[in-house]
C-alpha cells in the first residue's frame, strides 16, 4: 500500500495505534464474565482490568453502553439491589450466544494472557521492549519519510520474516 493511502487512511502522518478489542470482543467479554456469576459494573471493570492486564482499566463510558446492548438484545437481565444498584446476570439466550461464541471468547482470553505475560513477567521485558522499537520506529518512518511502495513492501517482508523466524524457533520446555 502507497505511503499516502497510510496517510490518508488516519488523517495523522502517524499510523494510530491497534484497538484493544476488536469489534464484538469487548461484549463477549463482559458476557462471559456476568456467565461466571452474577456482577455489579464495578465488578465488571475490575475483572475486565485483570484479564487484560497492563494496568488497563475500562471505564464506565465502554462498560455502561456494553451491558446496555447485551440487555436489549436480551442476553442479559439487571436487578436492583436495596441500595438501588444493577446486578446483572446472564440470561439463557445469552448462555446460548457463549456458548456459540466459545472460540471467540477463548480467542480473546488466550490473547490477553500473552500480552498479560509479556507485560508483568520480567523474563519477556526485552522482547517487551523490542516491540516497542520496532513500533517507534515505523512511525518515526512514516512520519519523516515519503516511503515508495517497494520500500513498504520491503518493510513488510522484514517483519514477515522475523515472524517466520521467531515461529520456527525451538523452544525448550
Amino acid at each position: 500500500m502507497p505511503n499516502s493511502d497510510l496517510l490518508t487512511a488516519s488523517d495523522s502522518p502517524v499510523k494510530t495505534r491497534k484497538r484493544l478489542f476488536e469489534a464484538g470482543h469487548m461484549k463477549l467479554l463482559v458476557l462471559y464474565l456476568i456467565s461466571q456469576a452474577p456482577k455489579y459494573c464495578y465488578d465488571i471493570i475490575k475483572d475486565v482490568g485483570a484479564i487484560v492486564g497492563g494496568g488497563y482499566s475500562p471505564s464506565t463510558g465502554t462498560i455502561y453502553p456494553t451491558l446496555n446492548y447485551l440487555e436489549e438484545q436480551q442476553y442479559i437481565h439487571a436487578e436492583l439491589n436495596a441500595e438501588e444498584r444493577k446486578q446483572y446476570s446472564i440470561s439463557p439466550l445469552g448462555m446460548q450466544h457463549l456458548e456459540a461464541e466459545q472460540a471467540t471468547v477463548e480467542k480473546i482470553l488466550c490473547r490477553f494472557d500473552t500480552r498479560k505475560q509479556i507485560h508483568n513477567n520480567e523474563q519477556y521485558a526485552d522482547i517487551k521492549r523490542a516491540m516497542e522499537n520496532l513500533k517507534a520506529s515505523l512511525r518515526i518512518k512514516i512520519q519523516h519519510c515519503e516511503l515508495t511502495p517497494e520500500q513498504v513492501y520491503a518493510i513488510a517482508e522484514k517483519i514477515d520474516q522475523a515472524a517466520v523466524e521467531i515461529s520456527r524457533m525451538e523452544v525448550s520446555q
